[in-house]
């Protein structure tokens, strides 16, 4: 049985840095953990069309991973299609926005997020408003660049720490969250240089999903 961890979008580059993130971590399990690219997908989700067209083809390869599966992790952080596939699914399913944030409140009393654009926030701030945590929430700033601009990396971690510190100085963040499945990669320098706790959100889903494997066989 296998965790599978699903990008919605069919950017391969961003597949296989989220694998890259995550790859530590399998060394820690015996249950295997593989990643895959919706190629029905976008380019990038980005807006909430692109979040609503991709909850077809997520089912459907969901469904075709379903008896294979130990858990699944949907790798976008609007969590595109969270609900239908735990209604479709036997087996247990991670977003990873909802799993970064709840990791994120356990390492602080309020938590930043770097999102990727302007437009992706009020989709965000719907979702930390209907988990009832608006006063955990310390502030939500963009970098202003699209998914497929995050693989120019210098360019992308100096937004990066200029965001990072607002969040920090000027918001009050104690934890740092990225916004986007296509931020991997980033975390550990990050937290380096603004000297807090940064959360890759795959990493965090992939980490409950695996605590969900191992308590199931307890």
């Amino acid at each position: 049985m296998t965790i599978h961890v699903i990008n919605p979008n069919s950017l391969e580059k961003v597949t296989g840095a989220i694998d890259r993130a995550i790859d530590p971590m399998r060394a820690a399990v015996v249950t295997p953990i593989m990643t895959h690219t919706l190629h029905e997908g976008p380019p990038g989700i980005e807006t909430q069309a692109d979040v609503d067209l991709i909850v077809g083809p997520l089912l459907r390869l969901a469904a075709e991973l379903e008896e294979s599966a130990s858990a699944f992790v949907v790798a976008c952080y609007s969590d595109p299609g969270l609900a239908a596939l735990r209604e479709q699914s036997d087996r247990p399913v991670f977003g990873i926005a909802e799993s970064g944030i709840l990791t994120a409140l356990t390492m602080g009393q309020r938590f930043g997020v770097i999102s990727i654009l302007g437009r992706s926030i009020p989709r965000h701030l719907r979702m930390i408003g209907a988990m009832g945590l608006n006063s955990r929430l310390a502030g939500d700033r963009a970098l202003e660049l699209g998914v497929a601009e995050l693989s120019d990396e210098a360019r992308t971690f100096e937004r990066m720490c200029t965001i990072g510190r607002k969040l920090r100085d000027d918001d009050g963040a104690e934890v740092i969250l990225f916004g986007c499945s296509g931020m991997a990669g980033f975390r550990r320098r990050l937290e380096l240089e603004l000297g807090c706790p940064v959360i890759d959100p795959n990493q965090a889903a992939v980490a409950i999903a695996i605590g969900r494997v191992a308590m199931s066989r307890a």
